[in-house]
């Protein structure tokens, strides 16, 4: 696990991470923290919604652990486990548990991922009791009114065996999150990248027009995450069609056919 949890502090992180809002999320998210609510983030892949949780735990001042969930997650994983080491058995406090004693901010990137006996062990965090039972020690911890649970999910991009149970769901408040407008995103590829505006918003141009071709054979669209790498590489000197190809369309597909019929698109918007 050590490898999928990240723990940042807002003097770990220098300065608030830049986030641009696309409606009221900022504000509905203070609202959250302040009255103890868990908040649900639904989006597609690479819209924002990590940097989103990034900008609110440094805006508000507290810690926040990322745990990128997986198949292979456990509730060992969240809570803790007892190790051995030195001759002795000691007990070790997962990100959940450490977030809970902190009164920090825990974020649960994609859920659904998880195992479902995994997400029980959420149930009696994120309602009016806001505990959180640790069956192998014996301890119960009440979140501090600091802590808050966050998690996520795209909601595009999942099927009946990976889907949120409602008894899940409805213990939280929700926001939708997509990509922004093509202005906003223009924004949001030069400040990121400090390419000029008039490549920033070609780029942001393709996306649209690569969105628009979501269903064909596309499980994910091209993302505002992809538009800055490909920005990166071309700032850098990369060749922009070839930049495209590499953090664009590649990202999107292992289709060979898939990839030249979405390079047709590149072309006719960057030439070559």
């Amino acid at each position: 696990m050590v490898n999928e949890v990240t723990r940042l502090t807002r003097a770990e992180e220098g300065e608030i991470p830049f986030y641009q809002p696309q409606g009221r999320e900022v504000e509905l998210f203070e609202y959250a923290w302040r009255n103890q609510l868990p908040m649900l983030l639904k989006g597609p892949t690479g819209c924002g919604k990590t940097r989103f949780v990034e900008h609110m735990a440094a805006r508000l001042g507290r810690p926040l652990y990322t745990v990128a969930c997986h198949d292979d997650l456990t509730a060992a994983d969240l809570v803790g486990r007892h190790l051995i080491g030195d001759g002795s058995t000691y007990w070790n406090d997962g990100p959940l548990t450490r977030a809970v004693r902190e009164g920090a901010i825990c974020y649960l990137d994609e859920v659904v991922e998880a195992r479902k006996d995994t997400t029980v062990v959420l149930h009696p965090l994120s309602d009016n009791r806001r505990i959180l039972p640790i069956e192998r020690t014996g301890e119960t911890l009440h979140a501090p009114p600091e802590f808050m649970l966050v998690v996520s999910y795209n909601p595009g991009y999942q099927n009946m065996l990976k889907g949120m149970k409602p008894s899940t769901r409805q213990r939280f408040v929700s926001a939708r999150f997509g990509f922004p407008d093509k202005t906003t995103e223009r924004d949001i590829v030069v400040r990121e990248t400090g390419v000029d505006s008039a490549l920033a918003e070609r780029l942001v141009e393709l996306a649209h027009a690569l969105r628009a071709l979501k269903d064909h054979d596309l499980e994910e669209s091209a993302s505002t995450r992809l538009l800055i790498y490909t920005a990166q590489l071309i700032r850098d000197g990369f060749e922009a069609t070839e930049a495209c190809r590499a953090a664009l369309i590649g990202p999107l597909t292992d289709d060979e056919t898939t990839v030249e019929a979405l390079m047709d698109v590149v072309h006719a918007g960057f030439g070559g």
